[in-house]
């Protein structure tokens, strides 16, 4: 005898299709701090940078010459913004985890869970419920707990990088939200837009820079290509791809609980990839990540 499926059901099924690929964004996330701190330095972060977005732009552009085409002038500009605020993102977020220990970006970073509700609040009026703040709360200690292990160094001008990079991030999720213009168009071709304007303010960053993308690229094995390719396809193209279409199906703070959880699954990267080990305060840890997510995602909504 077949069941028959009620709206709750549904609505969870529906609510778990969107939250998954947010979700693989995490993990994707996570393992780029492994891949980044192999192929930058400080002296080559713009160059990287320059690259690993340099790269998806032309299969966007030949994937959706249609859809761009389409946009409006209002459009194209509210995409624009967006892509502004992304490459502030990046250049905080590179820049911050190569003056900082992984331990502290990783920590830090995990503010804009915490950050993210606290400004939807103040733009719309509506105040977080109790028990999203809570959830919020065990995640960010179990991502204390999770860190730990590394040790929790004084703060440097890394740290305040870091804790920028998460305000950037709560801005650009409460943008894609905001932005009317936006809101009705395509997601791939709003999302080509945006990474061509990233590109566009790292290529004029790289304009007589010591490490040009060119030199950097020579200097590339088969490891920092592979590298290369796996920030530029998952953690870029794919990424903010999904960012954009799930913001739309649910709301910014779920969208940046679920992606609170990168410092796990870049835990998980570097136990795995990169031969750390997790004490008992550290496993402790990754269980609340866990925990505060799954009890955040119900309290979202």
């Amino acid at each position: 005898m077949s069941s028959i499926a009620v709206p709750g059901a549904l609505a969870s099924r529906r609510a778990w299709l969107t939250d998954l690929p947010v979700l693989l964004v995490a993990v994707v996330w996570g393992a780029s701090y492994l891949a980044a701190k192999d192929i930058t330095t400080a002296r080559t972060v713009i160059a990287v940078l320059v690259l690993r977005f340099a790269i998806v732009l032309p299969v966007l552009v030949t994937a959706g010459w249609r859809s761009l085409r389409a946009l409006t002038a209002a459009q194209w500009r509210g995409a624009g913004v967006l892509g502004l605020i992304l490459s502030g993102i990046f250049l905080l977020e590179t820049y911050g985890v190569v003056h900082t220990s992984a331990t502290n970006a990783g920590l830090i970073i995990s503010l804009t869970m915490i950050f993210t509700p606290l400004a939807e609040a103040a733009v719309t009026g509506v105040r977080p419920s109790r028990a999203f703040l809570a959830a919020a709360g065990v995640s960010v200690l179990g991502v204390v707990l999770l860190t730990q292990g590394g040790g929790f160094t004084r703060p440097s001008p890394g740290d305040l990088l870091m804790l920028l990079a998460a305000l950037a991030r709560t801005v650009h999720v409460l943008a894609m939200s905001r932005i009317k213009s936006v809101q009705g168009a395509d997601a791939l071709s709003l999302t080509t837009v945006q990474l061509g304007a990233a590109v566009a303010v790292f290529a004029v960053l790289a304009t007589g820079a010591d490490a040009t993308p060119w030199s950097t690229a020579a200097g590339f094995g088969a490891r920092e290509w592979a590298g290369l390719l796996f920030l530029s396809a998952f953690c870029t193209l794919f990424a903010f791809f999904v960012q954009m279409w799930a913001v739309r199906r649910t709301s910014p703070s779920r969208v940046s609980l679920l992606l609170g959880t990168e410092p796990l699954w870049a835990a998980a990267a570097g136990i795995a990839l990169g031969g750390e080990r997790l004490g008992a305060l550290g496993l402790m840890g990754g269980v609340l990540v866990l925990a505060g997510t799954a009890w955040g995602r119900r309290s979202a909504g």
